[in-house]
């Protein structure tokens, strides 16, 4: 189902695990976006952007604005947070003792050393390399050598958006098969930020627990859960089907 122009691939949580688990065995690079509203309201602005969710091997629901949208549809849509995303493929990786590699952005909340030590603390049999950079091209180009040389299996990247899918593409030589950008889900795993509680999750207010912790996303929240509801109830998009 096209969303906004974007393909949303309509898996159960199992499916797509199962899907991970045989890309691990693979030796070819697939990637994972987790699509939220906002995303593709900027999709719609950014063509770069847009190829590279499209590129995407799979786009896993992630807001609930997106579950939505697909009841609009007629259809129902699993949503898979990233957060959780990240955490299920953490225990793959730790089942199978394989190698990833953290591209953290620096000027994050939490640094690469901070999460290589509490994914080592609850997954200790995964092998973790990493570093932490400014987005540019000239250190992401020497950071897709650091990553082949490592023969890292997994690549998670927390840039943001546009910026983690778009470097996220350039992993074909790298000898990566999995890779996947996590947004602000390393800052759940270190602390640095707390998740909604669970009650808020199940009726789709982690918006308002995020704007009261970081009031500076109003704008991106106000697109997430004005701007998009009115583009699906009240825009052409709704009559695709």
């Amino acid at each position: 189902m096209k969303i906004l122009g974007i393909p949303i691939d309509i898996l159960s949580r199992e499916d797509i695990l199962r899907t991970v688990g045989k890309v691990l065995d693979s030796s070819s690079y697939h990637r994972i976006a987790t699509v939220n509203p906002e995303f593709l309201l900027l999709a719609e602005k950014d063509p770069a952007f847009q190829q590279a969710l499209i590129d995407a091997n799979l786009r896993i629901a992630d807001g609930f604005g997106i579950v939505l949208a697909g009841l609009l549809r007629g259809r129902c849509i699993t949503r898979f947070p990233g957060a959780d995303l990240m955490e299920a493929i953490l225990a793959i990786a730790e089942e199978r003792k394989l190698s990833i590699f953290l591209a953290v952005r620096a000027d994050g909340l939490s640094t690469y050393d901070e999460i290589r030590s509490v994914i080592l603390k609850k997954y200790p049999n995964i092998t973790v390399g990493g570093a932490d950079m400014d987005i540019a091209d000239s250190e992401c180009i020497a950071l897709q050598s650091e990553i082949k040389n490592l023969k890292s299996k997994i690549v998670f990247c927390n840039f943001g958006v546009p910026y983690q899918e778009i470097f996220l593409t350039n992993m074909q030589d790298t000898g990566v098969t999995f890779g996947m950008g996590v947004g602000g889900s390393f800052d759940y795993l270190t602390g640095k930020l707390r998740r909604a509680p669970k009650c808020l999750h199940m009726i789709g207010l982690e918006w308002l627990w995020r704007l009261i912790l970081q009031p500076k996303r109003i704008g991106r929240i106000w697109n997430a859960v004005i701007v998009f509801p009115i583009k699906m109830i009240f825009g052409k998009e709704k009559a695709a089907r």
